[in-house]
């Protein structure tokens, strides 16, 4: 299926902290007929995320930090779990998954394998998201981790036995679409054998 779209305006709605526009356009539905359209549509960027994973252990690190928009939307504590993830900002999605993964859980990875990537909210958001995947050990662990002051991060790092990580999805403490996906993902494709 094809789609038609002419006559296409943006207008600038707020860039405070990245950039919603309102966007309008005629769109050419399946009958041939055109209808005007409007959506408002945030662009943050693309994003990269990653599961790190310990064949030996049984275990993935994943990350817990306070989300305010979960907060607002019924998470009574705001607490997220999640796997480590971060916006590209000029980088491609595998620098930038190394480098978030060292400032988020402390852990310096470099080989990294990209599994697929997604829209993750396609009706309002035009993020794409990069999935990853890396075994991790002891040994790669070169700081606490944590995020970075300047941004505001307060970054918990969480090391979980895969089963426990998979029965935290099933009960509801696990929440975090990215993270169901990577994990789901471990779970397809039989990462822990």
């Amino acid at each position: 299926m094809s789609v038609d779209i002419r006559n296409l305006e943006k207008m600038l709605l707020s860039d405070n902290w990245y950039t919603l526009n309102k966007v309008s356009f005629d769109l050419q539905n399946q009958r041939g007929q055109w209808q005007r359209q409007e959506r408002e549509v945030y662009d943050r960027g693309n994003g990269a995320t990653i599961l790190l994973y310990n064949l030996k252990k049984g275990s993935v690190i994943l990350t817990s930090q306070f989300r305010i928009p979960t907060y607002l939307n019924g998470n009574t504590d705001g607490m997220l779990i999640e796997t480590c993830a971060g916006l590209l900002d000029q980088d491609n999605p595998e620098d930038c998954i190394k480098r978030e993964t060292q400032e988020e859980t402390g852990f310096k990875v470099d080989k990294v394998r990209k599994v697929f990537e997604a829209y993750m909210s396609p009706g309002a958001v035009t993020e794409l998201l990069y999935f990853f995947v890396a075994e991790y050990s002891d040994e790669m662990k070169v700081s606490q981790g944590g995020g970075l002051e300047h941004e505001q991060e307060n970054i918990d790092v969480l090391e979980l036995d895969f089963k426990q990580a998979c029965d935290m999805v099933d009960s509801g403490e696990i929440r975090d679409g990215k993270t169901i996906m990577l994990l789901q993902y471990a779970k397809l494709n039989s990462l822990f054998g």
